[in-house]
């Protein structure tokens, strides 16, 4: 039996291992999808020793950078997004062979680029962690100018306090990478001015729970068109299977 699985910390919940044991189920493939918890990403050698059956994996919060320095090999998106999702390993020679691929990339723009219009020319992304690198990435080959909006003043960044109207009107494009909103603190969103926005602007959420978040609803009061990241998720778990198989996917 050929095994799959997740490896971050916390993981609770995983979408991964109940689409993945589904898909194997339904498709009579002789395969399992585990979950691998681990509190250190200096614990992934002890994960590949303990499971030498092991075909690909999943990577989440927080390891998506940090699991590169692990792989043998990146594919063109992860190396230029600096991080990494799906790792396809295969046996080379006796040893295990990584090759780390992101395909949060693929997802958020096959779900994305049929809401983007002509008047969508720039796009601010909340949250500066691995998944909002590929949003970065997927933004820019759709043709999007982007800003990073952080917490905390960096250099080449916005920070939340500096979205006056005059941003909020320039950029309608608003990416929510962070985790807040999420469920069970579905009574927070990003601080944004959303008063200001209208319905020229999209705001998308990569949190799919809850189905609305207080972000997607406050941009659906102002009549801007609203898109949570289920169909993301979706989309990003087809491309990993495809990774692992051996197949090249492209973003669009």
């Amino acid at each position: 039996m050929k095994k799959y699985g997740l490896i971050g910390y916390p993981l609770g919940h995983s979408f991964s291992r109940d689409f993945f044991n589904e898909k194997f189920r339904n498709e009579k493939i002789d395969a399992e999808y585990v979950n691998f918890e681990i509190p250190s990403i200096e614990c992934f050698p002890d994960i590949l020793a303990e499971n030498t059956d092991l075909c690909g994996l999943n990577v989440t919060i927080p390891y998506k950078e940090r699991i590169i320095s692990y792989m043998d090999e990146l594919s063109e998106e992860a190396a230029a997004i600096g991080a990494v999702n799906v790792v396809a390993i295969s046996k080379q020679n006796g040893t295990f062979h990584l090759k780390g691929y992101n395909s949060d990339v693929i997802g958020f723009t096959r779900s994305i680029s049929p809401l983007i219009e002509s008047e969508h020319q720039k796009a601010l992304i909340l949250g500066t962690g691995g998944a909002s690198k590929a949003v970065h990435y997927g933004l820019q080959r759709l043709g999007l100018e982007t800003r990073f909006v952080s917490r905390m003043p960096k250099e080449g960044m916005l920070s939340y306090q500096q979205l006056t109207p005059e941003i909020i009107d320039e950029y309608k494009v608003i990416v929510n990478c962070t985790p807040v909103g999420m469920f069970p603190h579905t009574g927070e969103c990003p601080d944004l001015p959303y008063e200001y926005m209208d319905s020229h602007h999209l705001l998308y959420d990569l949190i799919y729970n809850p189905e609305e978040t207080l972000f997607l609803q406050k941009g659906r009061e102002q009549g801007a068109i609203i898109k949570n990241g289920l169909e993301m998720l979706i989309l990003q778990a087809y491309a990993g299977w495809d990774f692992w198989q051996g197949k090249e996917q492209t973003m669009i």
